[in-house]
Parts: structure tokens; C-alpha cells; sequence
């Protein structure tokens, strides 16, 4: 999409002079801002009008006067600015376009001011720079995520996919990067994956988003839940997402507690333990969620997967044989026999565990099963495993001393 640039503002009005019009006429309580800002502005202390200008766009209430704020003063005082900070504010001020298609342009303008990251090669006629020091990088990496996602807002997915491959290489190549940067670029990946229904890379960068940011700070009460209600229907629908454990266990999820969604909660939770019979009894409120309802049979193969996992899992590790037969592992799956081994093959061929199927004999030995997030019941079934363990090698070992104690025996009485 071709955007034309906006033409500079007309206005002669000189920074000062438009920092003291705005003192004398906002409201009383922006009053003492502006004074900050005016101050700091004349006394050349760019690091507190830095700091000063962050607060005051993130201030409630102060939105009518960034657009301006930023074209008649910011925009003259930018090389004094950090680049990190100058691109947040930028973010802020982008919000307060009216139209996608302004702030994309907004961006872009600032973006194109930005000192490259990138090193420059040497040549015959002109000496070769290094890649700058931080946090021109981080700037530079947390503008494009700012455009890809105003480019997302208008549609244009293959230009956001552009910009956000071109964060995550610059980001890829950072030794230390800011946590709000890895958040700009893992919060519109999200919602770039989100916008084509891939659920798997969708789920990833949606938890490292969270992992990047203060949840109760910085997300407010029904963007948590909206984000743990995506969150759960993305896990449940990746093709390859069959580890809950880090979802059940993450904070977010408590937000779904007493709301609409809390079954989508419990529903998590049965799958994390297999369990079949509960993933029925909340099978009933598909009907609320179309897009679950419409991939029951994914969703039915899924949680029987699930019931196999902790089949093996939860096995006995008393020391006798831990074959599995088709006939048990179907009791668990609620599956006839005869689809009991296209159920372990499926699961072989995902990585879900390791082992062999003896068709014949209708038997399953499973030697590994994919690492996963447990919760308590699951550690405790762990525990008792252990236990288990530690008594058949305390068993095995009294064995052994007497038998070398009956050996011993033997050679001395001859």
C-alpha cells in the first residue's frame, strides 16, 4: 500500500514557545507536566525529559495532545533522545491516529529516521562502520515489530511478515535485549498467527509475550481472560501441542476462574491427565465454542492420545513386564481393540513416546514418553514410582548378597 508521507507542519512556532502555550493553557493537573517538560528542555537534562516525556504520553488523559506534542517538539529533539525510548513513545503516539493507514505512516516516518543497526562494509572510497552499540539495535528491532503490526491491522499480511522476519533476525543476533522488545515482537506474532489460525506458533509466542511482560501491570482484566481463552483453544487445536502442563500452571489461567470460560480451564486439565470421561461431560458446551465443536473428531483423537501417555506413565514400575497389552490400553482409551495399535502408531509417529508394538501378541512396550509439565497428582503418581523403584533394587540387592553369601558358602565347604 502507497502512503504519502505528511508534509511537516506549517507551524513556525518555535519548541519553547509551544511548550510554554501548552503550560499556560492545559487543565490544572497537566500543568506541573509541562513545567517538567519545559524545564528539562531548557536546561539541556536529555535524560530527564526523556523520562519525562515516557510518563506523559503513558499518562490517562493525555492522548488529544500527543500527536501534536510530537510533531512541533519531540521530533526536534530526537538525536537527544535514547533511540529505545524515542520508538516507545513513538508506539503511543501511534495509537491516536484515527485510522490504521495514519499510524502506519506515522510509524514508518520515524522509523526511516532511526540510525541503521546493520554494519557497513568498507569500500575503496569510503571507510566501513561496525554495527552501533545498544540500544540502536533494540530500537530498530521494536519499530519494525510497531509497522508489522499496523500492517497486520490493515491486512497486509505479507508485508508483516516481512517486517517481523526482519525483528527476529536482528534480534537473533543480540547478545542482551530489553524484555519490552522481545514483548513487541512476540505480541504481534501472536496475533499475526493468530489472524491465519496457526495454533501451534500462535500458543508459542503468545506464552513468551506473557513471559515478557507484567500480566497483572500491564494487561487488563479482559485482556487476560481473552488471552487465556485463545491461549486454551490454541492447545487444544495444535496439531502438535500436547504438553498443558505449562499452561495450567501459568497465572493467566486462573483469569478463567468463575467466568463463561472456566470449562475451557477444566478442559485443559482433562486432556493434561487424559482423562476421557471428563473431556464428555464438557463436550456438552462445544456447542458455545463452534470452532471446538467442529474439530470433535481432532479433538476426540487428541485426548485419547493423551489417555495413552498416561497409560504408560502411570504404569507399574514394580519390576515386572511393562508390556502393555491392546486389551488394557484400549480400557483406558475407550477405543475397540482393533484401533488400539493405529492409536500407538499415530503416537509413535508424533514423538509422543518411544518403543515397539508386537501385533501378534497384541502387546505395547513403551520405553519413553515425550517430556511434559506434571501437575501435583502426576508428581505424586512419580513419587510413588520412585518408590516402587527404590524397593525392587533394595530387593534385588538382598538377593544378590545372598547368593554371594550361598557362593561363598559353597567354596569354603569344598
Amino acid at each position: 500500500m502507497d502512503i504519502d508521507v505528511p508534509a511537516a507542519s506549517s507551524s513556525s512556532t518555535s519548541p519553547l514557545t509551544y511548550l510554554e502555550q501548552q503550560e499556560a493553557s492545559s487543565p490544572a493537573e497537566l500543568k506541573p507536566w509541562w513545567t517538567r517538560i519545559r524545564t528539562a528542555y531548557e536546561r539541556k537534562l536529555w535524560h530527564n525529559l526523556t523520562v519525562t516525556l515516557t510518563e506523559f504520553v503513558f499518562l490517562p488523559g493525555t492522548g488529544e495532545y500527543q500527536i501534536e506534542l510530537f510533531e512541533k517538539f519531540i521530533s526536534t529533539v530526537e538525536d537527544k533522545i535514547n533511540a529505545l525510548k524515542l520508538v516507545e513513545i513513538a508506539r503511543r503516539v501511534g495509537r491516536e491516529y484515527s485510522e490504521p493507514e495514519l499510524t502506519l505512516q506515522f510509524l514508518q516516518s520515524v522509523h526511516s529516521r532511526l540510525t541503521s543497526p546493520y554494519a557497513v562494509p568498507a569500500t575503496d572510497d569510503t571507510p566501513g562502520t561496525p554495527v552501533p552499540d545498544r540500544p540502536i539495535p533494540e530500537a530498530y528491532a521494536l519499530s519494525l515489530s510497531s509497522i508489522a503490526y499496523a500492517q497486520l491491522l490493515l491486512g497486509d499480511l505479507p508485508a508483516c511478515k516481512k517486517s517481523l522476519d526482519e525483528c527476529e533476525s536482528l534480534l537473533n543476533e543480540q547478545d542482551s535485549v530489553e524484555p519490552q522488545v522481545y514483548a513487541g515482537y512476540y505480541g504481534v506474532a501472536g496475533d499475526y498467527f493468530k489472524v491465519k489460525a496457526d495454533y501451534a506458533p500462535y500458543y508459542k509466542n503468545a506464552l513468551l509475550y506473557l513471559a515478557c511482560v507484567d500480566v497483572d501491570k500491564e494487561l487488563g482484566d479482559e485482556d487476560r481472560k481473552a488471552r487465556a481463552h485463545d491461549l486454551c483453544i490454541a492447545a487444544l487445536l495444535g496439531e502438535t501441542i500436547y504438553n498443558f502442563g505449562e499452561l495450567l500452571q501459568h497465572p493467566i489461567l486462573q483469569t478463567l476462574s468463575g467466568t463463561e470460560y472456566e470449562w475451557i480451564k477444566d478442559l485443559i486439565s482433562a486432556f493434561n491427565s487424559g482423562e476421557i470421561g471428563k473431556f464428555d461431560s464438557l463436550a456438552n458446551n462445544f456447542s458455545s465454542e463452534p470452532i471446538l465443536e467442529s474439530s470433535l473428531p481432532f479433538l476426540r483423537q487428541k485426548i485419547c492420545l493423551m489417555a495413552l501417555i498416561q497409560t504408560a506413565f502411570a504404569r507399574s514400575r514394580d519390576g515386572s513386564s511393562r508390556l502393555m497389552s491392546f486389551q488394557s490400553i484400549g480400557e483406558a482409551t475407550r477405543l475397540p481393540v482393533h484401533e488400539v495399535e493405529h492409536l500407538i502408531m499415530k503416537a509413535l509417529s508424533l514423538s509422543l513416546i518411544r518403543g515397539t508394538l508386537d501385533q501378534v501378541s497384541a502387546t505395547a512396550d513403551i520405553t519413553w514418553i515425550q517430556p511434559r509439565v506434571l501437575e501435583q497428582s502426576q508428581l505424586d503418581t512419580l513419587a510413588e514410582q520412585f518408590n516402587a523403584w527404590r524397593h525392587g533394587v533394595e530387593s534385588t540387592e538382598l538377593k544378590v548378597e545372598q547368593q554371594r553369601e550361598a557362593a561363598r558358602a559353597a567354596v569354603l565347604a569344598s
